[in-house]
């Protein structure tokens, strides 16, 4: 019986044993899973920015709370941080603390960082918390030392013309600003004049000046200013205080004469990072915001390089923890010659009015002007808002890039009708169509409309002299002969209502207002004949049907990227050759031809292919507002233009003569 109690309270004596055992294991498993809670729990607090809650989660130190949020957010945010992970792969329990072995991954400005690191989980008044030091933000780091980020500029891509000519480049800008300790007696008076002279209001001024940062000898950033502005440099440099330093900024050797086709880049705003999230731009990056710099901006962008180390007490570098190289951009290289640029906006930059040069046996393009323009430098070196105001509220619309949109081509597209009809066979060139007269009229289901031509000439209504003397009244009647959905259908074929492949985004050519692929009525498909009705070309798309004139039919693809003369078909059999050799002929003889409208562009040894054109903007007979576009269009063996200006109907010449002169003068 004895034998049995004693083996009775072995078992219960076991049991007990076991009972404690299995609770010590289960309350240390539960410690061991609230002391890696608190690590999981700091690491996502580092993520989520909120240092008062890591704080609360560290071991009493000698560190107060405004040193520790200091310390952590210049380190974490300085680098900027994100998306930090752990792997914890030992723990090991010492004197009731909890030494954890663990694996971290971080994303940086200057890539991704790995490293093994330990941690110690103590407890402190019930709670698990972490025993902080430096060497937790990176194992290397002392509590004297500090983390810096360096960042290794990279060269944004140059733009180049034909020639390796430099349109747009990294090169030297000016930062104008201000020593307060040297502005000497008269401060008010020295901030009113660089106010004066920059554009920047004086209350600006006074805030940079009021800066926690700025000490009497710092130097103050007012204003950039281009290198090329000697006499704003000069007149500043007059007043006590000032000091102009070089910095590395973009710069436009043709920053007028290009504006428009090679645009201008701007440090980012917001909007620009987010929209551009995850591609390795910053808060410093510069970005292409209009032309061919945003355009190109995929190439020609430089990648910075970055390189995050570890600092002692003296700035010495002692570690580096990350270093990630720079890639610069690539140059673009254009057709563009930038002598005839620069020759053509000196001709035109009075005016209103815009230039497409081409080559006519390639589909290069020369020259793209639209005037007035902008100089890209000033969007570089920063504009005042008056100044912007000024620009944005201009009548001329010097924002407004003219080559890119599309406009009523006038008399300009009299060889279009003539080259369709002659395709479909719907007219002969030798046809006389046999009326008299400066007006006409189908029938009397007209009513009081008619179509009016400028002058009376004698001599067949044919081809050749309805387009020397630019007859309306026969191109009208050639349209009512080729028919509407004839017309519309061949209009389609060559590019009408339809987007230009090319890298400046280009208005679509149309033909109708509404149902954007059929002419409504006789008078309206008449008016469409000569030019007018709801015609809208683009004048890029316009350079491409006349190179159907110069190439037996073949319509040439305009491009921008420079590639050794190649040739791409943009419509192959635009039109028949016979038909294009033959608006070829008749328009050598508008400028040939002593009758003929464009007969003052006849030049000494060149043969020269023209057509004069006047767009009537007017919506009724009423209208006295809207005015005239003036055009001229040509093409030689080597040189294919097509040109406007707007408003030039009080000019003797009119606004077609107005521009031959300058063509002349470029020829």
């Amino acid at each position: 019986m004895k034998n049995r109690k004693g083996v009775i309270g072995i078992i219960v004596a076991i049991l007990i044993i076991l009972i404690i055992g299995a609770i010590f294991l289960i309350i240390n498993k539960q410690s061991e899973e609230k002391a890696k809670q608190t690590l999981t729990e700091f690491i996502g607090f580092i993520n989520d920015k909120n240092y008062e809650a890591m704080y609360e989660k560290v071991v009493s130190m000698n560190m107060s709370q405004e040193d520790f949020i200091k310390r952590n957010k210049n380190i974490y945010e300085g680098i900027d941080s994100s998306d930090i992970k752990i792997e914890i792969r030992k723990i090991e329990k010492q004197n009731g603390n909890y030494q954890m072995e663990y694996h971290e991954k971080m994303y940086t400005a200057g890539g991704e960082i790995e490293f093994d690191n330990t941690a110690i989980i103590e407890k402190e008044n019930k709670e698990y918390k972490l025993k902080w030091s430096s060497h937790f933000i990176f194992p290397e780091l002392g509590e004297d030392q500090k983390v810096r980020i360096a960042t290794i500029k990279a060269k944004r891509g140059n733009i180049l013309d034909r020639n390796d000519v430099v349109l747009a480049t990294d090169g030297t800008i000016l930062s104008a600003g201000i020593v307060p300790g040297k502005l000497g007696e008269n401060k008010e008076e020295s901030i009113s004049k660089i106010a004066e002279l920059t554009g920047v209001s004086k209350e600006y001024i006074q805030e940079q000046l009021n800066a926690s940062w700025v000490k009497e000898d710092t130097f103050v950033p007012v204003k950039k200013i281009s290198a090329t502005n000697t006499s704003l440099k000069e007149a500043l440099l007059q007043i006590p205080g000032i000091l102009i330093n070089q910095q590395t900024g973009r710069v436009y050797s043709f920053g007028k004469e290009a504006g428009h086709l090679i645009g201008y880049v701007q440090v980012m705003n917001a909007e620009d990072l987010e929209k551009n999230e995850g591609k390795g731009y910053h808060t410093n990056s510069i970005i292409g915001k209009s032309g061919l710099e945003k355009v190109y901006e995929e190439t020609l962008r430089g990648i910075d390089g970055t390189e995050i180390y570890i600092t002692d007490e003296k700035g010495n570098k002692i570690k580096e923890i990350i270093k990630q190289d720079k890639k610069d951009g690539k140059n673009v290289k254009l057709t563009i010659d930038s002598a005839l640029q620069a020759k053509i906006y000196e001709q035109m930059k009075n005016d209103k009015g815009l230039f497409v040069a081409m080559q006519p046996k390639t589909g290069e393009l020369l020259a793209l002007i639209s005037t007035p323009t902008f100089d890209s430098n000033d969007f570089v070196v920063g504009m005042t808002n008056k100044q912007w105001e000024t620009l944005n509220n201009d009548n001329s619309k010097p924002l407004y890039n003219r080559f890119t949109q599309k406009y009523c081509p006038g008399s300009t597209f009299k060889p279009v009708t003539g080259a369709i009809g002659l395709t479909t066979g719907k007219i002969s060139a030798n046809e006389d169509y046999g009326y008299t007269g400066t007006s006409w009229q189908k029938d009397n289901s007209w009513g009081d409309y008619k179509i009016t031509t400028l002058t009376a000439y004698h001599g067949a209504k044919n081809l050749v002299n309805g387009m020397i003397h630019s007859d309306n009244i026969y191109f009208a009647q050639s349209a009512l002969k080729i028919g509407a959905t004839t017309l519309a259908e061949n209009l389609d074929k060559i590019g009408f209502n339809q987007n230009i492949e090319f890298p400046l985004s280009l208005a679509k050519s149309q033909y109708a207002n509404q149902n954007g692929n059929q002419i409504e009525g006789e008078t309206k498909l008449a008016d469409t004949g000569y030019g007018q009705g709801s015609l809208l070309v683009n004048p890029i798309h316009m350079a491409a049907i006349y190179s159907a004139f110069a190439n037996q039919g073949d319509m040439l693809k305009p491009y921008l990227e420079y590639s050794d003369g190649k040739t791409e078909i943009l419509k192959s059999e635009a039109f028949t050759a016979e038909a294009a050799a033959t608006i070829k002929d008749s328009l050598i003889q508008v400028v040939q031809n002593p009758e003929g409208t464009a007969n003052d562009m006849k030049m000494s040894g060149i043969t020269i292919a023209g057509k004069t054109g006047t767009a009537e903007l007017k919506t009724s007979n009423e209208d006295k507002e809207s005015g005239t576009l003036g055009w001229f269009n040509c093409f030689t063996d080597d040189l294919l233009i097509v040109s406007m200006v707007e408003n030039k109907q009080e000019n003797q010449d009119g606004g077609s003569h107005y521009l031959i002169k300058k063509i002349r003068s470029i020829i």
